[in-house]
């Protein structure tokens, strides 16, 4: 696997357009049912984000079609759980993965709609909670927001680290234009401030949960 994804790497490198199309396609399977469980969409993504310091990418795009591909492949999974219900979880390819299932069931369960969230960054279940989400009556504009936040800050969390790390080598090698690393300084503030929402959100659920138990109990 490793070997195939340094040859797609090198081929993207000479063809900057489909480099995008790539990471399009890697970031939109990845959400498919089961078999998003075993694309390797994120060590893609990582892999050609490594491209941005050099020149042969460019970040916007990069983060605007890894987040455009999650986006579409998260919602439509979602859609299709919505329309067909509890069914579709007992419904081939779904239904020779009775495990995987349980586990998904059991981490929407767990944190509700904050599910939509926390798995995107939690595989195997973020390529299931999206159609489990549907299938259990989430309300669509609730799934929604909460998904492209949690798009947004996957996106984020997979390519500014490389970038941030590579812009910092190619600077103190001489590889690149004093400029060059100067325009990526924004990025920690940008991951720190995902990280210290990430945060916030969590601490809020788990009071939440805290406060509502202790009223239960009262």
């Amino acid at each position: 696997m490793t070997s195939l994804v340094d040859q797609l790497v090198g081929f993207v490198a000479t063809h900057g357009v489909l480099a995008y199309a790539v990471l399009f396609l890697a970031a939109l399977l990845e959400a498919v049912p089961v078999f998003g469980s075993v694309i390797p969409g994120s060590t893609i993504i990582l892999a050609l984000s490594a491209l941005v310091p050099g020149g042969e990418l460019q970040l916007v795009p990069v983060l605007a079609s890894a987040i455009g591909g999650a986006l579409i492949g998260d919602g439509t999974a979602f859609w299709i759980g919505h329309r067909a219900q509890r069914e579709i979880l007992t419904a081939w390819p779904l239904s020779r993965y009775p495990g995987v299932v349980a586990q998904s069931e059991a981490f929407f369960q767990r944190y509700g709609a904050l599910a939509a969230f926390f798995a995107r960054f939690v595989p195997p279940v973020r390529a299931l909670v999206p159609i489990t989400a549907g299938a259990l009556n989430m309300p669509p504009p609730r799934f929604y927001a909460i998904n492209v936040a949690a798009v947004v800050f996957w996106a984020l969390a997979h390519v500014l680290p490389g970038v941030l790390a590579l812009s910092i080598l190619h600077e103190y090698s001489g590889l690149a234009h004093p400029t060059a690393f100067a325009k990526h300084y924004w990025m920690p503030l940008v991951l720190a401030g995902a990280l210290i929402c990430g945060c916030i959100v969590w601490w809020w659920r788990r009071r939440r949960g805290i406060n509502m138990r202790m009223k239960q109990q009262a």
